[in-house]
């Protein structure tokens, strides 16, 4: 029984807050507060746990779905407690309803928007070691790879063959390839395909060629700039909080890291995304300060990052392991995303990871999704790509949508 249909007892993730009835038992102070009774059998007065310092008080149920509405209502954003309560507590109707209507205020109802794109993997080269990728290879281990730039051709023109016009490159941590390697080769990609649009690197991809070639963020982004690089996209990120990349990814960069180095990429005139990853062993409270962290930095750059995609995480032959979460949780969440990133116009919904069970995501406040040809790291871990793509976008219909095709979105001015 998935969220928003069991006990929250059985809900919560590790890490999420005691339930109300662990809370009952412990020693606290009640403190009685008016509260909106409407359609409730309970009482105008309602307890709240106060232990060692005084606490500010949160509406329960109806209350809280109530407070929420009216924030949303104005415009005004969410905090914490409001999205811990939508994940663990809100009936999925509520999602559905609540995360619909924002979206319908950035996108035509109904409507929903999609591309044809290829992750072109250009090397499996990486040093970073993070326990949750089945992909990388380390330097002189077999079946290391660098593609040549023909190769990269090829890959290319097997997508427009699809009928494709955006191309994301993604590779790792190659310890020889610098700033100038990069930008000569897109500048050779753009030079061949001027008609397509690239996502040329991700930000941790560009957070160690910079170290590698010895450059300041900023002179690193003004290099790539010089050579027509356009998009430098937020992959990487995983789950934008400390603890976690200490367990899993202990050798890429801090939060901190990661925003500085996106900071100069949109300074300097690049667009960039944001990306979320779920489903490893995150708690509630790390998926929290990930969102949080990018509605604070969203907000510190203007609104400068176009769009968020969430996807989940698959486990199979990496050495964190695992299982993959369930359809309805990664639907939740998505909820959650459009809810409480007020900031960010467009929510993807992920079919690489989740096929056209991905599709249920438009319910819940996406507006866009792409369909994949190719990315073998999300492959080697598990996913499934296939080409017959009437049957993905006869799935957005079955979800109530129309699909669209649309452009790359243009650089955010």
């Amino acid at each position: 029984m998935g969220p928003g249909t069991a006990d929250p007892d059985t809900r919560a993730l590790p890490g999420s807050q005691t339930t109300d009835s662990a809370r009952n038992d412990e020693e606290c102070t009640t403190v009685s507060i008016p509260i909106d009774t409407a359609g409730s059998s309970r009482t105008g007065l309602e307890p709240c746990t106060v232990r060692s310092a005084p606490v500010t008080w949160r509406p329960r149920g109806a209350s809280m779905q109530s407070e929420i509405e009216a924030r949303l209502a104005d415009g005004s954003p969410l905090d914490r407690a409001h999205a811990r309560w939508l994940f663990e507590q809100a009936p999925d109707a509520l999602l559905q309803r609540m995360a619909t209507a924002v979206r319908d205020r950035h996108h035509p109802p109904e409507r929903a928007t999609y591309l044809i794109m290829a992750i072109v993997n250009y090397t499996n080269v990486c040093v970073a070691r993070c326990d949750y990728c089945a992909f990388y290879r380390l330097p002189k281990a077999p079946g290391g790879y660098l593609l040549t730039n023909q190769q990269v051709f090829e890959k290319i023109e097997a997508l427009e063959a699809f009928g494709g016009t955006m191309v994301g490159f993604n590779g790792g941590f190659h310890p020889k390839l610098r700033i100038e390697d990069y930008g000569a080769l897109f500048q050779a990609v753009r030079t061949r395909f001027p008609h397509l649009e690239f996502y040329e690197m991700t930000v941790a991809e560009f957070m160690y060629s910079c170290r590698v070639s010895r450059m300041t963020y900023a002179q690193g982004a003004d290099a790539l700039k010089g050579y027509g690089v356009r998009w430098v996209t937020g992959g990487g990120a995983e789950v934008l909080d400390d603890a976690f990349r200490k367990r899993h990814s202990p050798l890429k960069y801090t939060v901190a890291d990661y925003f500085d180095a996106q900071r100069a990429i949109v300074m300097a005139g690049l667009g960039s995304t944001a990306t979320m990853v779920i489903g490893f062993d995150e708690t509630l409270d790390e998926r929290l300060n990930h969102l949080q962290a990018l509605r604070d930095f969203q907000d510190s750059v203007g609104g400068r990052l176009p769009s968020l995609l969430c996807w989940t995480y698959k486990p199979y032959h990496t050495n964190l392991g695992g299982s993959e979460i369930d359809n309805a949780e990664y639907l939740r969440w998505l909820a959650v995303c459009r809810l409480y990133l007020h900031n960010f116009a467009h929510l993807r919904t992920s079919v690489l990871t989740r096929n056209e069970e991905a599709l249920l995501g438009l319910r819940y406040g996406a507006n866009d999704f792409d369909i994949p040809t190719e990315d073998e790291v999300t492959e080697q871990a598990g996913a499934t790509v296939h080409h017959d793509f009437e049957r993905i976008l006869d799935a957005a219909r079955a979800a109530g949508y129309r699909p669209v095709h649309r452009d790359p979105l243009p650089l955010p001015s």
